[in-house]
């Protein structure tokens, strides 16, 4: 027997229609897991136009498993929690080498990819197999923790539990992607985070919150951890001959793959007098002489554990030795390579004042 919540929920989708996007009704496991990825963590308007530009350059599965890395996360360049996009490459090298190039139709072999959690399988497996998962994200959390009048919180264990077995009783099992779909539209059009349209809800007469007025105290969120704090000085060196230095992230830290210019990092905001004579400074320059000639202002970054203040001290040299830890290029082409938000945004806009150390 199908639930009130599930018939008036699938009868509510087949009158809207829900979402419009291009990935809706697609079968294509690649495009959907492709588009799911990029969704996590960024908004359906921004994700749309890297959805588009990743199957241009990467129609399938094969085109992105033999992608240089760099190529893949230049145009990854902007989203942000690289992570995904280095979980990306991972998959589809293993799906080539594994699989021939094919997506495994199985849940658990789904699941057990890399960057792949329960929400991402249940969601390829539903909508590109019609396998019987229901799918948990924030759109589904908060409806049925409204619906029901669930105080437990979804990032912590139990209420994990919870919502997982309450999500999987409610999904037709005939029609999983159809469901699916539809109570994520529903989350994302109705049920709203804020200011919810509850009068033209067609579960309202029997939604615990809007019976109750727990609307807005509804899902309950846990307490996170606090941010890291991170001060971040960029050295964009310039030679005579028009030269600048990068070099690549690399390590367990954030950004790895991705380029920057020699930095060095504080414990804390520094002084102009305090970044010149650091060691990152004194080790990129050994005994070359420079001048520095401007500073930008403090750009920001706030990542999901972390918030970065980056500054950007212009400095022109005659030239540089030769280093291990960094290498030089023409200006013109730093286009050529993908950066975190934080530098993109400086290279668009390279405001600087003068010096004061002069």
């Amino acid at each position: 027997m199908v639930p009130d919540f599930t018939r008036n929920l699938l009868h509510w989708s087949e009158s809207k229609n829900g979402r419009k996007m291009p990935w809706k009704s697609e079968s294509d496991p690649y495009r959907i897991w492709l588009s799911e990825i990029i969704l996590q963590q960024t908004r359906v308007q921004q994700g749309l136009s890297y959805y588009e530009q990743f199957l241009r350059t990467f129609p399938n599965i094969e085109s992105l498993a033999v992608a240089p890395d760099h190529l893949v996360l230049k145009q990854w360049e902007g989203l942000g929690y690289y992570a995904r996009c280095k979980n990306l490459i991972r998959t589809a090298r293993m799906i080539s080498l594994n699989y021939g190039g094919k997506f495994p139709d199985s849940y658990l072999e789904i699941a057990s990819l890399p960057g792949i959690g329960p929400y991402t399988a249940a969601a390829i497996s539903s909508f590109a197999f019609g396998l019987p998962h229901a799918v948990l994200d924030g759109n589904v959390y908060r409806v049925l923790s409204r619906y029901f009048g669930i105080n437990a919180p979804a990032q912590k264990a139990s209420g994990k539990k919870l919502y997982s077995l309450l999500a999987q009783s409610l999904l037709k099992v005939g029609e999983p992607g159809v469901y699916n779909q539809a109570i994520m539209d529903f989350g994302a059009e109705i049920c709203r985070p804020r200011r919810p349209l509850c009068q033209s809800c067609v579960q309202r007469s029997d939604c615990v919150a809007h019976l109750r007025g727990w609307v807005d105290q509804l899902p309950v969120k846990a307490a996170g951890p606090s941010k890291k704090q991170r001060w971040f000085y960029y050295f964009v060196v310039e030679t005579l001959d028009n030269m600048v230095c990068l070099r690549e992230r690399t390590g367990k830290d954030i950004w790895e793959g991705l380029y920057e210019f020699p930095m060095w990092e504080s414990r804390q905001a520094a002084t102009e007098k305090e970044i010149i004579g650091s060691p990152g400074l004194k080790e990129l320059m050994g005994k070359n002489k420079f001048q520095v000639v401007g500073w930008s202002g403090v750009q920001t970054q706030q990542l999901s554990h972390q918030f970065i203040r980056a500054q950007f001290v212009r400095i022109r040299c005659n030239s540089l030795s030769a280093s291990p830890n960094h290498f030089q290029i023409k200006a013109e082409r730093l286009e050529d390579f993908p950066f975190p938000r934080v530098i993109k945004k400086h290279l668009q806009d390279p405001v600087y004042h003068i010096s004061r150390q002069n």
